[in-house]
């Protein structure tokens, strides 16, 4: 058995590295777009474009101001001298965020006394609107304790401590980046079994397997590893990639990395694989298996909680096996879990797995009848 299993394995193997386009599909694209995800997929904002109305020009006006100008979040293109020019400076996107300081902001601090400060913010989009708003409250308490300090001011009655757990500097690429690797894994598994059994099928090769030795099992396994094999590969040097480049900490157990990630191509290319055994074309073996591939990320909880979903919704993730994997991705790389805190996820890729290759097995032997 085990002869013929590996004549097939290599044989599967063959034909995708052989093919200069299979080989630049499976190598190139999910490297690319690691890097790309990995900048561009971000949460965070820099350099975000305020303009000022300072009506005091007093010292503590002027101190609030050195603040927003030495971070690098912030860069000022624009010192107003009018209430006219404020609207336009909005309106036409000069400027997201207007800081308006009134005329009594430094009397008022020397007096002891509460001073006001303006923040207007373009709200068209909202998500932005509010991490700038934050990001200026940050501004402002830091301002308050330097001022507090330098002037001899008693401490606030209550002084706040944030910390945040597993992301100590709210870095959205830590929470982003390790969940991109499922998805590329899904793509490349999804690009290799997928199209497998379709294109024996258009090829005319599929007849001469139904005439070896190999039994129907043995062929869905045959092409069932190949898939695990590159998807291994795939995945590790993603993982590297996030390591070694992005410097995100990879805290917990690597067994318990990579057995999510073995669980997790078995679930795939189970689900595959039936889509592939369904399909006579490739064509349509590759529509099958999108139309899987994009409610699968939908469902994940990469970039959507699930609890804020509907409740139907939350159900259907449970058959998703992108949101256990996810789920491993984040608590491997950011929250240092082992294996016996990730038990509830994977047994349910485990069940998903086996039913779908059970299931693909029974529709292949079907198709060989």
């Amino acid at each position: 058995m085990w002869n013929h299993l590996k004549a097939l394995i290599v044989k599967e193997l063959l034909a995708v590295l052989k093919d200069k386009k299979s080989r630049l599909v499976l190598i190139a694209p999910p490297l690319i777009q690691l890097m790309v995800f990995g900048y561009a997929a971000t949460f965070d904002m820099n350099h975000i474009r305020y303009a000022v109305f300072n009506e005091d020009h007093g010292a503590a006006s002027r101190e609030l101001l050195a603040h927003f100008e030495h971070s690098d979040t912030f860069e000022c293109v624009a010192q107003l001298d009018g209430d006219a020019q404020i609207a336009p400076v909005i309106d036409n996107k000069e400027a997201l965020l207007l800081l308006r300081i009134p005329s009594d902001f430094s009397r008022n601090l020397a007096l002891g006394q509460t001073a006001n400060l303006q923040a207007n913010v373009d709200g068209r989009n909202s998500n932005s609107a509010m991490l700038v708003l934050n990001y200026v409250q940050s501004m402002v308490s830091s301002f308050n304790t330097d001022w507090m300090q330098d002037h001899g001011e008693s401490p606030l009655p209550a002084h706040l401590v944030v910390r945040s757990w597993y992301n100590p500097n709210l870095v959205s690429r830590w929470f982003i980046v390790p969940g991109i690797v499922g998805l590329l894994t899904l793509l490349v598994t999804l690009l290799i079994t997928a199209l497998s059994v379709a294109r024996e099928r258009e090829a005319g090769t599929f007849d001469q397997l139904l005439v070896t030795p190999l039994r129907p099992f043995e062929i869905l396994l045959g092409k069932a590893l190949p898939a695990v094999i590159i998807g291994l590969l795939e995945a590790t040097a993603s993982i590297l990639i996030i390591v070694f480049w992005f410097k995100i900490p990879l805290l917990g157990s690597l067994l318990a990395l990579y057995l999510g990630l073995f669980l997790f191509l078995l679930s795939s290319i189970g689900v595959r694989l039936m889509i592939s055994s369904l399909a006579v074309t490739q064509q349509q073996g590759l529509l099958g298996a999108f139309l899987f591939f994009v409610p699968a990320i939908i469902l994940s909880g990469f970039s959507t909680p699930i609890a804020n979903m509907p409740e139907i919704l939350q159900a259907l993730t449970l058959l998703n096996p992108l949101r256990y994997f996810i789920v491993i991705l984040r608590g491997v790389f950011l929250e240092g879990a082992t294996v016996s805190l990730l038990w509830s996820q994977y047994w349910p890729m485990a069940l998903i797995g086996l039913f779908c290759l059970f299931t693909a097995g029974t529709l292949f032997r079907r198709r060989m009848v």
